[in-house]
């Protein structure tokens, strides 16, 4: 591989910023920035743009803006604070090519913190890794984005082209965040967003659908089970039909171009279990939240309308459901699979960064897991490229982001902003 005089100034600066950057990324990281929660972390970036000289558009989300534009997932938790933040640059000349640079704050819970080596949110480095809830997935990307553009300027240098760095929420759960960007009116001529993907070019990802189970039963005493019905063990009935519409979505997954490639592609799982009021009575009720992988291409209504008719069916099989049945309520994500087309500028230029950095091409990679790419190449056909770091245990204890692969991807994220958007002499 070949580095330019200009490359190298970037890459330099990146090793020269990295102390700064990681400090800044722990300091994120610490933020416990759970669904509901996320206004701290969205206080800093806010903050940190101010400072860079971005403008910065900071405003709260309105639902009834986005329920009827596509991709909209339902929301059922206190909203009433939730917040995008967008920080634009303007170039001087305005004659490079314009760029969305996204990543979101939003984290999964902890869970039990006493199953971690260290507590989730007081980030800690160890082993040449940033260990803490978010770190991976995906934190660290959102500030080594900034660092990245900060880089190019402690290089003598300014971008040419129209950068939005967008910081959203929601990304676990629905994707509104992303989506209220759109509504919002910001576009560009691409889009890159720097999830942990071990430093693979995602080419094609699944959508998502959310839903709950909400089973009712007939409450006696435990003593007398026999004459009543319970719900929990009703709902383990559905769940058992459930796993086999899986099974039927995956064998259809093998004619799929991209994921054929995968042994299970299509993931069902049921995530939340709630049921009953007391040990020695028949549960009366059982609500079960449950997520399922659907394929690019694939339609969410109609995927919907298989989920209904399973549980309909597992329901006429069961001796109480069959005069009771189940509820079926759309949880959060109702999104679409992402192919990633249209595209050969974009990659073309990140290609190049990739090979001053890593050497050689840009690997793929198939993902068994969603993005907020979708929302910009479904929606307004923006390409939308998706590239970042090595790291484990992302929704996992001990979740860690590799610190040396960090430093990789912000590189490459930097050269990829300076090849795409330009960059000129900073005057």
């Amino acid at each position: 591989m070949s580095v330019t005089d200009t490359q190298r100034r970037i890459l330099d600066a990146v090793d020269a910023g990295f102390d700064a950057q990681l400090a800044t990324t722990r300091d994120f990281v610490a933020i416990p920035s759970t669904r509901g929660a996320e206004g701290p972390c969205q206080d800093m970036i806010g903050d940190l743009l101010r400072q860079r000289g971005y403008e910065v558009d900071d405003w709260h989300i309105n639902l009834d803006d986005l329920k009827d534009l596509r991709g909209y997932g339902p929301i059922e938790h206190d909203f009433s604070k939730a917040r995008t933040v967008v920080g634009t640059y303007r170039p001087t000349n305005g004659s490079g090519r314009s760029l969305i640079l996204q990543g979101h704050c939003d984290v999964v819970p902890a869970g039990p913190i006493d199953m971690w080596e260290t507590p989730p949110f007081d980030p800690v480095v160890k082993n040449g890794r940033l260990y803490g809830r978010g770190a991976c997935d995906m934190k660290s990307g959102t500030i080594g984005a900034l660092y990245a553009l900060d880089a190019i300027k402690a290089a003598g240098l300014r971008p040419t082209g129209r950068i939005h760095f967008q910081s959203v929420i929601e990304e676990e759960s629905t994707g509104v965040g992303a989506l209220s960007t759109l509504q919002r009116g910001y576009r560009a001529d691409a889009c890159f967003i720097p999830e942990p993907t071990g430093a693979k070019m995602v080419r094609s990802q699944v959508g998502v659908i959310w839903f709950r189970l909400r089973v009712r039963g007939y409450p006696v005493h435990v003593a007398t089970a026999g004459s009543g019905s319970n719900a929990i063990t009703a709902a383990y009935h559905l769940i058992a039909a459930l796993e086999k519409l899986e099974e039927e979505w995956n064998r259809r997954a093998a004619s799929d171009p991209h994921f054929k490639t995968l042994a299970h592609p299509i993931n069902f799982n049921p995530g939340i279990i709630k049921g009953g009021d007391w040990a020695s009575s028949v549960p009366a009720w059982c609500d079960v939240d449950c997520r399922i992988a659907v394929l690019p291409g694939w339609s969410i209504a109609d995927h919907q309308a298989e989920i209904l008719a399973c549980v309909a069916a597992a329901s006429r099989d069961h001796r109480f459901l069959s005069n009771n049945p189940p509820q079926v309520e759309w949880s959060g994500f109702l999104s679409e699979g992402y192919e990633l087309t249209n595209s050969a500028e974009p990659e073309a230029a990140f290609g190049k960064a990739y090979d001053a950095v890593y050497g050689g091409a840009t690997p793929d990679l198939v993902f068994t897991a969603l993005t907020d790419t979708r929302f910009y190449g479904l929606n307004y056909d923006i390409p939308s490229l998706c590239f970042g770091a090595s790291g484990e245990a992302m929704h996992g204890f001990n979740e860690y982001v590799d610190l040396d692969s960090l430093r990789q991807s912000t590189k490459a994220t930097a050269l990829f902003i300076a090849e795409w958007c330009g960059v000129e002499p900073a005057q």
